[in-house]
């Protein structure tokens, strides 16, 4: 018996009860998927055939061509019955088909994850950029303040040098006219006589 394309729209499973299964819905839509691939092949066959037919019967494929698309437009028949005889390559064209979708799906999904890891890629790259970027900026950010404070500090260091040097000097300035005073109070002291002092 040729497996058809309905046969696997209409194929019903038994439900395992107590055990791990596929998701019914993904199964469902996987099917659908290869239904539909499968009813692209069946029609592509038929107009193989009807291309071939054309040639062998010296027809031009141009004039083949016209005459089977309004045939198709006036009596849009399901495609399951177009073929009247199940053709001996029915399974193998099925069984191309099917493995046709499972490459396209396969590419699909390779080329599916090469682009998620591409973007993932730039985005690590941007990612990265932007934090040396920010560190980068951090960093002049914090030399320019250190910088400032050493200029403080500096200027800071220079003026209690300053005041030291002007204190130091008010204070020998101060210390000596005191030591002149008591120095000038003593000589006066040594020329008064003693009768004068009340001895």
């Amino acid at each position: 018996m040729a497996l058809t394309p309905d046969d696997v729209v209409t194929k019903q499973f038994q439900h395992v009860r107590f055990k791990d299964g596929f998701d019914p819905d993904e199964v469902d839509d996987f099917l659908d998927e290869i239904v539909i691939e499968w009813r692209k092949a069946l029609e592509e066959n038929v107009e193989l055939k009807a291309k071939l037919a054309a040639y062998e019967s010296g027809a031009a494929p141009e004039a083949a061509q016209p005459a089977a698309a309004p045939a198709a437009a006036e009596a849009p028949a399901p495609v399951a019955e177009v073929p009247a005889e199940p053709a001996p390559t029915g399974s193998a064209t099925a069984t191309a088909g099917i493995i046709e979708l499972a490459q396209r799906l396969h590419d699909e999904h390779v080329a599916e994850g090469e682009a998620k890891r591409n973007a993932l890629i730039a985005e690590a790259e941007t990612e990265v950029a932007r934090i040396r970027t920010e560190a980068e900026a951090k960093q002049r950010e914090e030399s320019a303040r250190l910088e400032r404070e050493r200029n403080t500090l500096e200027a800071r260091i220079t003026e209690l040098r300053n005041f030291e040097r002007d204190y130091r000097s008010q204070l020998r300035g101060y210390i000596e006219g005191q030591l002149r005073e008591l120095d000038e109070k003593s000589a006066t002291t040594d020329s008064t006589p003693v009768s004068a002092i009340g001895l």
